[in-house]
């Protein structure tokens, strides 16, 4: 099927939402794509992107209280669900099944359809309670991700660091980007090179 649900949420780390849009494009992976309005205020701080840029780029961009929207119900078939960045209020109402907005709508009926749901959860520290939460969010059969950067594939920039964590999320769903070199398989084996969308 190759069709996604991406949500970008308004933790620090926008750009990994960004990237996460522009590789899907590039690969022809069916996207829809649901912003929430602190996210939209990050990426003008943190990035010299805009709101209007990442909607070209998804196949179909829903307002984020659209809970109306096709991704609200269990019956649009998708292979999954990404929020990423996540932040720790979108993890609090994905783990309590919460459904204030079509983000967490999303979310939950992907995991009540058994679907792969994958949370790049952005804080640190991580108190008890945020842990208990992931913990939820796990046994309902979620995946939860934080970002946290590799370094056996020799990173030299930020990009490359961004990439990889890109790379390992869209492994979760079966899907081989080749963004980064992996462990064990030579340090030239990194595939393809995906483009960035023009900084305005």
């Amino acid at each position: 099927m190759n069709r996604l649900v991406v949500a970008i949420t308004g933790a620090t780390g926008v750009i990994y939402g960004v990237r996460m849009i522009e590789v899907l494009s590039e690969l022809g992976i069916e996207t829809h794509l649901i912003v929430s309005q602190s996210a939209i205020r990050n990426l003008e701080i943190e990035t010299p992107y805009r709101k209007e840029q990442l909607r070209e780029l998804a196949t179909v961009s829903y307002d984020v209280d659209d809970v109306g929207a096709a991704p609200a119900s269990g019956s649009f078939p998708v292979d999954g669900m990404i929020i990423i960045p996540c932040t720790i209020k979108t993890l609090s109402a994905v783990a309590n099944s919460f459904n204030y907005n079509l983000i967490i709508r999303a979310a939950d009926v992907n995991l009540k359809e058994r679907r792969r749901v994958v949370l790049v959860v952005r804080e640190t520290p991580f108190h008890e309670g945020h842990l208990e939460l992931m913990l939820k969010v796990t046994r309902m059969g979620g995946v939860i991700m934080p970002p946290v950067p590799a370094f056996y594939h020799m990173p030299k920039t930020v990009d490359d660091i961004i990439d990889q964590t890109i790379g390992k999320a869209l492994d979760l769903f079966g899907i081989d980007a080749g963004l980064f070199n992996r462990w064990g398989v030579g340090k030239e084996t990194k595939e393809r090179t995906i483009p960035r969308i023009a900084k305005v």
